[in-house]
């Protein structure tokens, strides 16, 4: 069952108008929620940050905080089997559909759709590690939007397959920006480097929590770009996303990240990353 412009419709039932200008222009924004156990988890969070990517695109949004949660609540109500466990939730706005002219019409009513699908979690390939593919990053300058125009995030995943490498790892004339879809980090002396949440990235949820839990458990963390050179000589590297949790990269263009295997400090933010799954789906 899902939900499409406030009307529950069947699996395969669901139609999308021509002039919609999601359909058009990807002109919308979305979000990928987890549930675990059954259970919402960082929701605050992410429709926070829906709504900051709707009021970057001068959209606003018809719907509180609370409705959202409302349709959340149900769509998982009317998919016992799909929501009972491990899954995701994703919610999309349009801005809807009119004439098809590039300027934003003045008048447009956004269009919401969700479903809900089940997810395991990738415990195995956290365990074991990922590969990884420099590639150029040709998205557009404003990737801080979670925007529904996601071609150039699919080009580069799509060139890393190409080059035999599970995912890209990003730079901008040789400054490592993140993944296709996700956040990047290195381990290097013990310490944890990332790119500053400017509008190069994205700023993750999944990001944001294993910097707060490094800090709290005295792994030093440092905000700032560094180049493909400093990638290629750290002791660790992972990423971060909402779906892969904190997993591992082993190698990048065919070399070892030092031993090849996945480091203590990964594994150490793995468990962290666990407890706090644990302690806000318990209570």
């Amino acid at each position: 069952m899902l939900y499409v412009d406030g009307k529950w419709v069947e699996e395969g039932l669901a139609a999308v108008d021509p002039e919609d200008r999601g359909y058009n222009f990807g002109d919308g924004v979305y979000e990928v929620i987890r549930i675990y156990k059954g259970k919402l988890y960082m929701w605050d969070a992410h429709i926070e940050r829906m709504y900051r990517s709707a009021r970057e695109i001068k959209m606003e949004l018809p719907w509180s905080a609370a409705e959202l949660r409302e349709v959340a609540e149900q769509l998982m109500d009317k998919n016992p089997d799909e929501a009972k466990d491990d899954a995701i939730i994703y919610m999309q706005i349009s801005r809807g559909a009119t004439p098809r002219v590039h300027d934003i019409p003045a008048q447009s009513k956004p269009v919401l759709m969700a479903f809900v699908r089940k997810k395991e979690r990738p415990v195995a390939e956290q365990k074991k590690g990922l590969t990884a593919h420099l590639i150029e990053d040709v998205r557009w300058l404003r990737c801080d939007i979670k925007s529904l125009s996601l071609l150039g995030a699919v080009l580069v995943k799509e060139y890393a397959k190409d080059a035999g490498a599970h995912d890209a790892i990003l730079h901008r004339n040789g400054v490592i920006t993140e993944c296709s879809a996700s956040n990047l980090f290195v381990v290097k002396d013990g310490a944890l480097h990332t790119h500053q949440a400017d509008n190069l990235i994205l700023h993750g949820i999944t990001r944001q929590i294993v910097i707060d839990l490094a800090k709290a458990n005295g792994i030093p963390v440092h905000e700032n770009a560094f180049t493909i050179d400093f990638l290629m000589q750290a002791d660790e590297v992972f990423l971060t996303s909402t779906t892969q949790e904190v997993m591992p990269f082993v190698s990048v263009n065919g070399q070892a990240i030092a031993d090849g295997k996945v480091g203590s400090v990964t594994q150490k933010l793995q468990a962290l990353f666990e407890q706090h799954i644990d302690a806000e789906v318990l209570v």
